[in-house]
């Protein structure tokens, strides 16, 4: 098992132990082929039920779903168990709602209140805020405002009913701060420092669609080029003084295509002609290990940037595979972090690449 810090040293010189490591990933509840029975517990820690949604207008949780009781059900009695937590939001949702809700006291808890009620009426762990993405300082500010009163609620619903803290996530930008698009702006951090339990920080989506003048790696631990990278998002959570104990590392199990303009320059960075096949030009693992066997694929790996890429003809592809997963998961265990998380199950075949999290791995040197 990879085996990160469980023990720091004090200055006094004692000894304390470090929050347990993070090893989770995301469920798709829209995928009808891959229940939750079908997770294979062993490799995780925590799984995050993606996604639900407030109403629009109340901001209350109306749900009645036996998918969520199915859900924490199961996993709560799979050997080995798993803690579980429903992640709020996501890529394609509405996020004018947490804009709104997140701006006055009053929707704020409400919905705070909502959320906690569902957690404990489906049995849930905790809760993941997923909101992609603030646009604006006002709206960051909003956004340190709830996780505040966020983490006062659960304090004092624990303490009043007995039971244990629920958990508190987020998902993040893979940068504490947005300088491509939009407003510049920045994390909370002293708000998220004190009242999350951990961030996800999605270290993907670098290179994509948006953007098929040059082929890229979606998910590079290192760019040279440019501040595009693994390394430079969680080095600038760090630096911003979110503690390692509450960072955790995204981890993709899927690629990225595109069509190459010219079949012959087949690196990263060569000029293309728009995306390859798949939806938006994104292929799950599984997609790209059967395109590469059907195609011949020719597989590279690149040291530069610690990624994998693929190509036959003009069809480009960029991805991980366990090698690269292996690679940032040393990365994340070398620096502290407090674990890592897929995104998302059900993209792969077999745990090829989330099993890697349980191979014993030696870093000799630093990476950053």
């Amino acid at each position: 098992m990879v085996v990160f810090m469980t023990i720091t040293a004090t200055a006094a010189g004692s000894v304390m132990a470090s929050p347990p490591v993070v090893k989770a990933a995301y469920w798709l509840s829209w995928v009808e082929n891959f229940p939750p029975s079908a997770i294979n517990t062993s490799f995780f820690t925590h799984i995050y039920y993606a996604f639900l949604m407030p109403n629009d207008v109340t901001y209350k949780f109306n749900i009645e779903n036996s998918t969520l009781s199915n859900f924490t059900t199961t996993l709560r009695h799979k050997n080995p168990p798993v803690k579980t937590l429903f992640s709020i939001g996501g890529d394609g949702s509405d996020s004018t709602i947490f804009t709104r809700l997140a701006s006055e006291a009053g929707s704020r808890k409400v919905f705070i209140d909502s959320s906690l009620e569902m957690a404990r009426k489906f049995g849930f762990d905790g809760l993941d805020l997923n909101w992609e993405f603030p646009e604006s300082p006002k709206q960051m500010q909003d956004l340190g405002r709830l996780f505040d009163e966020w983490r006062l609620a659960i304090d004092n619903e624990a303490t009043s009913t007995g039971q244990a803290h629920l958990l508190l996530t987020a998902s993040v930008y893979y940068s504490v701060e947005f300088f491509i698009y939009g407003d510049y702006r920045k994390y909370p951090v002293d708000s998220i420092s004190r009242n999350l339990d951990w961030i996800n920080a999605m270290s993907y989506d670098y290179h994509g669609s948006w953007d098929t003048s040059l082929t890229g790696a979606h998910a590079a631990l290192y760019d040279p080029k440019s501040n595009l990278s693994t390394s430079y998002g969680l080095k600038s959570w760090l630096q911003a003084g979110v503690p390692s104990s509450k960072l955790v590392m995204g981890l993709p199990l899927y690629g990225r295509s595109w069509t190459l303009k010219d079949p012959k320059l087949h690196q990263i960075g060569s000029p293309g002609a728009g995306i390859g096949p798949g939806d938006l030009g994104i292929l799950t693992l599984s997609e790209v290990d059967e395109f590469n066997r059907k195609n011949a694929g020719t597989v590279t790996f690149d040291t530069e940037t610690v990624s994998i890429y693929s190509f036959v003809g003009t069809t480009w592809i960029g991805y991980d595979d366990a090698l690269t997963t292996t690679t940032k998961i040393g990365f994340a265990q070398a620096h502290g972090l407090r674990g890592y998380f897929f995104w998302a199950l059900s993209f792969e075949r077999e745990w090829e690449i989330t099993r890697q999290g349980n191979i014993t791995i030696y870093q000799n040197s630093k990476l950053f």
